[in-house]
């Protein structure tokens, strides 16, 4: 593999001028780690806006790229999606330069990449935000401890389909395995959201997904992005979105042979003695404005810190392509058994102020 020394600037370009623009603010943040040398994008009016807003330089075309480039961040629909993300990754790997692709990537395309990458001597990783979210990382972190403990009795996962791919990765990061995925039954029956039930390795797991999309907007009116729910003997484990807390719910024990209910007001076993509801961690509420603009930039961020250190270390990275590989081939099976988006054209924004839901909470609370 091609091998850089310690601590140098890698150079780096965002192809692509709309998701793009996220991660151009993630290496914004990185000046010790990366140089961002310019924008390659079809030349439209926001891509030279982005460009004079990060004063790097504007390309049309590949070939206008400079020999120097160490890492090209691909931010572009791949080739599953009608894109041609995959087609210029494999270009850039060709002429030696470490790719960052956007996820999803069919495992086909992955595989693919991951080949023209080892015959360059570089390096091909797929992009994902999410998993580097400070909840999803929370959650992660805490499912781990959790079933290192306990075995998991249930998954229980809701997600948007055109999220499906964090999806697996968030479960293949959080769960001993999620292979076999075998899909018992999958319910299409009206309403927003089709249920499949199956296994996730020897797990049993109840997935819901709102799998419709408006084919004028694809990014919006999606009902949830992720939430999860890990069951265990001792109770459960919820990630409640994926910008949101991560809240764990012990299971409720009576006390067996309890005589009266005076009984309760004397000594508790100390299971009892824990709130039913507790919070872990700090509350990860946060505006959406500061999701944007802070929490994905940030999480962008890590992902790039680590496709340097992986860059600059030469590290054996075979291990993690099979992963990639794997989550990429469960998240095909899933989206097979799912089916195509039911479009849903003519979406509207209609916001609504917390406030009128306050007003009626703080009734109840003054009401008792």
């Amino acid at each position: 593999m091609r091998r850089k020394t310690p601590g140098k600037q890698l150079r780096a370009i965002v192809c692509g001028s709309t998701f793009g623009q996220f991660y151009l603010e993630a290496l914004n943040l990185l000046p010790e780690e990366f140089v961002i040398d310019g924008l390659l994008a079809r030349g439209s009016e926001r891509s030279a806006q982005c460009a004079k807003y990060y004063g790097i330089n504007l390309y049309t075309e590949a070939g206008q790229l400079p020999d120097n480039i160490d890492l090209a961040c691909v931010v572009l629909r791949s080739g599953v999606l009608g894109g041609m993300g995959t087609d210029l990754s494999q270009e850039l790997l060709a002429r030696g330069i470490h790719v960052i692709q956007e996820q999803p990537v069919h495992h086909k395309d992955m595989a693919a990449c991951l080949r023209v990458a080892r015959q360059n001597g570089v390096l091909f990783q797929t992009g994902d935000l999410y998993v580097h979210l400070p909840a999803v990382r929370r959650f992660i972190a805490c499912t781990r401890t959790l079933l290192d403990r306990q075995n998991a009795l249930y998954v229980d996962a809701a997600f948007a389909s055109q999220v499906s791919y964090p999806m697996v990765h968030i479960l293949a990061e959080a769960l001993p395995s999620i292979r076999p995925w075998r899909t018992a039954a999958v319910s299409r029956e009206g309403g927003p959201f089709q249920v499949l039930t199956g296994t996730l390795g020897k797990t049993p797991a109840v997935l819901r997904v709102h799998n419709e999309v408006d084919p004028n907007d694809p990014d919006n009116y999606l009902h949830l992005l992720h939430q999860v729910t890990v069951g265990t003997a001792g109770g459960s484990l919820s990630l409640t979105d994926t910008h949101g807390d991560v809240i764990w719910r012990p299971r409720l024990h009576i006390i067996k042979n309890l005589g009266t209910f005076g009984d309760l007001a004397g000594a508790y076993p100390e299971h009892l003695l824990e709130n039913s509801t507790e919070m872990l961690g700090p509350s990860a509420s946060a505006s959406y404005k500061e999701i944007l603009t802070k929490q994905w930039p940030g999480a962008i961020a890590r992902d790039l810190s680590s496709m340097r250190e992986m860059i600059l270390g030469g590290f054996d990275t075979a291990m993690q392509s099979q992963q990639a590989l794997l989550y990429s081939s469960q998240w095909q099976e899933l989206t097979e058994a799912l089916g195509y988006p039911v479009l849903r054209p003519g979406g509207s924004h209609q916001p609504l102020p917390v406030s009128i839901l306050q007003t009626e909470a703080e009734k109840v609370a003054v009401n008792g």
